[in-house]
C-alpha cells in the first residue's frame, strides 16, 4: 500500500440483507449470512493499488448484518469542484443495463443463474456521466425523483444522440456545442447506450484526449512483489537534487507509513469504528422495548412496527481522527522510523521513551502485541528487513526469536520457510480446474475447517481453500490428500488471503520440513515411528507421567495423531496457532515433540489423577491450554533434548554439508535455523520399528555424546580434554559393562555400574560406590553406555521406572566411541 501522505482515513457503514432463519442450504447447513459473503468478496478490493485511486483498507462485521468499510479518504472531491454540498447520488450514475436488471436477491436454497450486467463497461458509462457534469458545471437529474431519473435513463436507448438529449433536458446545449470536438467524441463513446457497442476502458485509453493528457503524468508501474523472480530494485530512481529531497522531508513521519500500518496502529491506540460512527450519529440505536411489534401472529409474522430508519443506506463517510494515535506516538523520535539494520547493539530503535520500549520487550507477548509504540518499532524494523530479503534472512531469524508483529506475520513466515522465486508463475501453471478423485473429500472437509472465522467461512474463503488444496494435491503426485490437510492450510490462507500463490508456497515448504512423508498413501510406518519417538520424549522429560500413561494403556496413538498430522491446527484456534507457529518455524522437525510434551505437562495433574476412561474423555474436549506457557516450556524442553534423541528414519534427509572432518560443527541450542545434522559415521543408525518400540528411552548418537561431554583431541595425544567453554547441560555417562572392560578404556568422567549387579530383585538400585553420584545427577542428562543393546535398554527402563528424567542410551554402544580415540585408560597404581 502507498503512504498515507496528506490523505485521511474514512469509514462508512451499510447493512447486508438478512436471510430467513429457518432455511438451510443444499448441504443441510444454515445459510451463510450475506455480510460474511460480502466480507470475503471485499478482500480483493484491498489489492487494487494506484496513485490516483483511493485505497480500501479494511472491512469489519458488526451486529445485525452491519458492515463498516475503512478506506483512504480525501475531503476534496468532484463535489467541491461543482461547489455542491450534498453527497453524490448513485442512481444518477448507473448504466442503463444495470437499471434494467432491477433488484436481484439470491437465496442459496433456490438454484438460479445470477445475471451479471454490471462490469467494466458499466463503469465507462458512469465515467461519461461524471465527465458530462464537469463539462457543463452542474449535476444531472436534480429536478427528477429517483424513479423518474431511472425511467429517463432507460429511454435514452430510443434516441439517436444521447449527448444532445441530455444537454437539452438540462438546458446546457450551448455549453455542449462550445466543447472541443474531441471531448464531445469522448462523451459519446462513454455514453453509448448498448454495452456491446460501448468501448472498454483499454479501448477508451486510446482516445486522442488521453493521448494528450497521458504525457503529463508519470506512468504507474506496480512494484514487484516480495516473493517473485522480478528485480524489486529495477525501477528505483534517485532525485537529481538530493538537497531538495532533504527539504521535502517533513517531521510528520507517520504520514510516510502505509495506510494499512496507520490503520493498524490507530486500532491499537484505542480507535473504535463503531464509536466514531455513533458519535457522528451515523449509527443510532433504540431502546429494545421500542422495537417490539404491536401485533404478533403465532407463526411469527409481526405488524405495527415501522422500519427502523437507521437501517437505511447512508453513504456519509466519517473521517477517522488520528489525534489519539499521534498523541500516543509523540515521544517517538524520527530515527525510530529509519532504523539502521547493521546496528547489532540493540534490536529496538532508539526513541525518547527507549527505556519504556526496552521494558515492553520483557512483557508477555499478548501485552506486547497491544502496545502501540512497541508495535510501531517492530513493524518498521520487519518491514525494512523483509524488503531486504533474502539478503537479511539471518537478521529476520534473529528478530523473529524475540517476536513477530502480527501485521507482518504472513511475509515473515514465508521468509522463515525460505520461500523464493517465481511463486505466482508456478501456482498459475498448476491445473486447479480439472476434476480429480480428491475433490469430494475436499468439499466435505472445507465447511468444517475453522469455520468460526468469518473470513475462512465465507464462500470466497471456501473457493480459495479449494484452489490451494487442489494445487498442492495436483503438484505432489507422490502424496495424497489426508483429512487434516485443510487445517494445515488454514493459517497460511488466513495470513495470505489475497495471495493464494504465497499461501501455497508456504504450505509446500512447511510440509517437507515438519511432515515429511506424512501424506504418503501408506503412511502407517511414518506415523508409528513418529509416535514411538514422541513416547520416548515423554519418558525422557517426565518419567512419572510416562509410567502412569503406559500403565493405564493411554498411548499416543489414541490422542496425538491429530496433533502432529495437522501440527496442532486441528486442536487450537487460529490465534493460538499463530503464537505457537511463530516459535515452531524457528525450530527443526523435532520441535513438535517438545510442544506435545509441553501440552501434556499442562494437563499433568489431571492425567496422573485419572484412569484410561477419564483420560479419553479429557482429550475428547481438550481443556484450555496456555499457549505462551506452552511455547516457553517447549523451548526449555528443546534445549534439554540432545539433537539425535529425536532421530527418525523417515524424517527429511538433511542437506549435505561441506564439513570435511566428518563431524558436524556445534550449533547452539535453538539456533538460528536449527538445522537437522548431516549424517556421519558417528550419527545414529536406523533400527527396526519393533526394536525402537521396545525401548523406553531414546538413543543418542556418538557425536552428540562427544559434543555434550565437550571432549576434544589435542595434538597426537589420545588423552581427551574438556573444552574450555561450557554452554550445554551437564551430563553423566553411566558405563554398565563389567569392571574389567571399564578399566581397559572408558569415556572420561563416566562412572561404572555393572548391569549384572545394578538392581535388586525388587527393582531397586543396588547401593554401591557410584550410586550417590548417580542420584546427584538426577534431573541432568544421563547416558547409558554398554556393548549389549538389550542391557542398556533394560538399565534405562529401570531408571525411568524409578522416575529418573532425561535418561538416554548411546546408539551403537561403546564400540561407536572406540575409533575416535576418546576412550581413556586409568593410570596404573604404583
Amino acid at each position: 500500500m502507498f503512504p498515507l501522505k496528506d490523505a485521511e482515513m474514512g469509514a462508512f457503514t451499510f447493512f447486508a440483507s438478512a436471510l430467513p432463519h429457518d432455511v438451510c442450504g443444499s448441504n443441510g447447513l444454515p445459510l451463510t449470512p450475506n455480510s460474511i459473503k460480502i466480507l470475503g468478496r471485499f478482500q480483493i478490493l484491498k489489492t487494487i493499488t494506484h496513485p490516483r485511486l483511493c485505497q480500501y483498507v479494511d472491512i469489519s462485521r458488526g451486529k445485525h448484518e452491519r458492515l463498516v468499510v475503512v478506506a483512504e479518504h480525501c475531503e476534496r472531491s468532484l463535489e467541491d469542484l461543482l461547489r455542491e454540498r450534498k453527497p453524490v447520488r448513485y442512481p444518477s450514475y448507473l448504466a442503463p443495463e444495470v437499471i434494467a436488471q432491477g433488484i436481484f436477491k439470491t437465496t442459496d436454497h433456490v438454484p438460479s443463474e445470477k445475471p451479471l450486467p454490471s462490469g467494466p463497461k458499466s463503469d465507462v458509462w458512469s465515467l461519461g456521466i461524471i465527465l458530462f457534469e464537469l463539462c457543463v458545471g452542474r449535476k444531472l437529474f436534480q429536478s427528477l425523483d429517483i424513479s423518474e431519473r431511472l425511467k429517463f435513463l432507460l429511454t435514452l436507448g430510443c434516441v439517436d444522440d444521447t449527448i444532445i438529449v441530455l444537454a437539452e433536458e438540462h438546458g446546457c446545449l450551448d455549453i455542449i456545442k462550445d466543447l472541443p470536438e474531441n471531448v464531445i467524441n469522448l462523451l459519446k463513446k462513454c455514453l453509448t447506450f448498448h454495452p456491446s457497442k460501448r468501448p472498454t476502458a483499454d479501448e477508451l485509453m486510446q482516445d486522442e484526449v488521453f493521448s494528450e493528457v497521458s504525457p503529463l503524468y508519470t506512468p504507474f508501474t506496480k512494484p514487484a512483489s516480495l516473493f517473485s523472480s522480478s528485480l524489486r530494485c529495477a525501477d528505483l530512481t534517485l532525485p537529481e537534487d538530493i538537497s531538495q529531497l532533504c527539504k521535502d522531508i517533513n517531521s510528520d513521519y507517520l504520514a510516510e507509513r502505509s495506510i494499512e500500518e496507520v490503520y493498524y496502529l490507530w486500532c491499537l491506540a484505542g480507535g473504535d469504528l463503531e464509536k466514531e460512527l455513533v458519535n457522528k450519529e451515523i449509527i443510532r440505536s433504540k431502546p429494545p422495548i421500542c422495537t417490539l411489534p404491536n401485533f404478533l401472529f403465532e407463526d411469527g409474522e409481526s405488524f405495527g412496527q415501522g422500519r427502523d430508519r437507521s437501517s437505511l443506506l447512508d453513504d456519509t463517510t466519517v473521517t477517522l481522527s488520528l489525534c489519539q494515535l499521534r498523541n500516543r506516538l509523540k515521544d517517538v523520535g524520527g530515527e525510530a522510523f529509519y532504523p539502521l539494520l547493521e546496528d547489532d547493539q540493540s534490536n529496538l530503535p532508539h526513541s525518547n521513551s527507549n527505556n519504556e520500549l526496552s521494558a515492553a520487550a520483557t512483557l508477555p507477548l499478548i501485552i506486547r502485541e497491544r502496545d502501540t509504540e512497541y508495535q510501531l518499532n517492530r513493524i518498521i524494523l520487519f518491514d525494512r528487513l523483509l524488503k531486504a530479503y533474502p539478503y537479511k534472512k539471518n537478521q529476520i531469524w534473529k528478530e523473529a526469536r524475540i517476536d513477530i508483529p502480527p501485521l507482518m506475520r504472513g511475509l515473515t513466515w514465508a521468509a522463515l520457510l525460505g520461500v523464493e522465486g517465481a511463486i505466482h508463475a508456478k501456482y498459475d501453471a498448476i491445473d486447479k480446474d480439472t476434476p480429480i478423485p480428491t475433490d469430494r473429500q475436499i468439499e466435505v472437509d472445507i465447511p468444517r475447517c475453522h469455520q468460526y472465522d468469518e473470513l475462512l467461512s465465507s464462500p470466497e474463503g471456501h473457493a480459495k481453500f479449494r484452489r490451494v488444496l487442489k494445487a498442492w494435491v495436483v503438484s505432489h503426485p507422490d502424496l495424497v490428500y489426508w483429512q487434516g490437510l485443510d487445517s494445515l492450510c488454514a493459517p497460511f490462507l488466513y495470513l495470505n488471503f489475497n495471495n493464494e500463490a504465497l499461501a501455497y508456497a508456504c504450505m509446500s515448504a512447511f510440509i517437507p520440513k515438519y511432515l515429511y512423508n506424512f501424506f504418503l498413501k501408506d503412511n502407517s510406518h511414518v506415523i508409528q515411528e513418529y509416535l514411538t519417538v514422541f513416547s520416548q520424549m515423554i519418558a525422557f522429560h517426565d518419567p512419572e507421567l510416562s509410567n502412569h500413561l503406559n500403565e493405564i494403556g493411554f498411548i499416543p496413538d489414541l490422542y496425538a495423531i491429530p496433533w502432529f498430522l495437522t501440527m496442532f491446527t486441528h486442536v487450537f484456534p487460529l490465534h493460538k496457532i499463530f503464537h505457537l507457529w511463530d516459535t515452531l518455524l524457528l525450530g527443526n522437525s523435532s520441535f513438535p515433540f517438545c510442544i506435545g510434551v509441553a501440552i501434556l505437562q499442562q494437563l499433568r495433574d489431571r492425567l496422573l489423577a485419572n484412569g484410561f476412561n477419564e483420560c479419553i474423555l479429557l482429550f475428547s474436549d481438550l481443556p484450555e491450554i496456555d499457549i505462551e506457557r506452552c511455547v516457553r516450556e517447549s523451548i526449555n524442553l528443546f534445549c534439554w533434548t540432545p539433537k539425535s534423541a529425536t532421530y527418525r528414519q523417515h524424517a527429511q534427509p538433511p542437506k549435505p554439508t561441506s564439513d570435511s572432518n566428518g563431524i558436524r560443527s556445534s550449533t547452539p541450542f535453538f539456533s538460528t535455523e536449527c538445522p537437522d545434522p548431516p549424517k556421519t559415521d558417528l550419527s545414529r543408525e536406523s533400527i527396526p520399528l519393533n526394536d525402537l518400540k521396545s525401548e523406553v528411552s531414546p538413543r543418542i548418537s556418538a557425536e552428540d555424546l562427544i559434543d555434550l561431554c565437550e571432549l576434544t583431541v589435542t595434538g597426537h595425544f589420545k588423552t581427551p580434554t574438556k573444552k574450555t567453554k561450557s554452554s550445554k547441560p551437564k551430563l553423566l555417562v553411566v558405563d554398565i559393562r563389567n569392571s574389567e572392560d571399564f578399566i581397559r578404556g572408558h569415556i572420561s568422567g563416566s562412572i561404572n555400574i555393572p548391569f549384572s549387579a545394578a538392581f535388586t530383585a525388587e527393582g531397586e538400585l543396588t547401593q554401591g560406590p557410584f550410586t550417590t553420584v548417580l542420584q546427584s545427577f538426577k534431573g541432568k542428562v544421563i547416558v547409558i553406555v554398554g556393548h549389549v543393546a538389550k542391557h542398556t535398554a533394560e538399565f534405562a527402563a529401570h531408571l525411568v521406572k524409578m522416575k529418573y528424567p532425561r535418561i538416554c542410551i548411546l546408539d551403537g554402544g561403546i564400540n561407536k566411541i572406540k575409533p575416535t580415540g576418546l576412550l581413556t585408560v586409568p593410570s596404573p597404581q604404583i
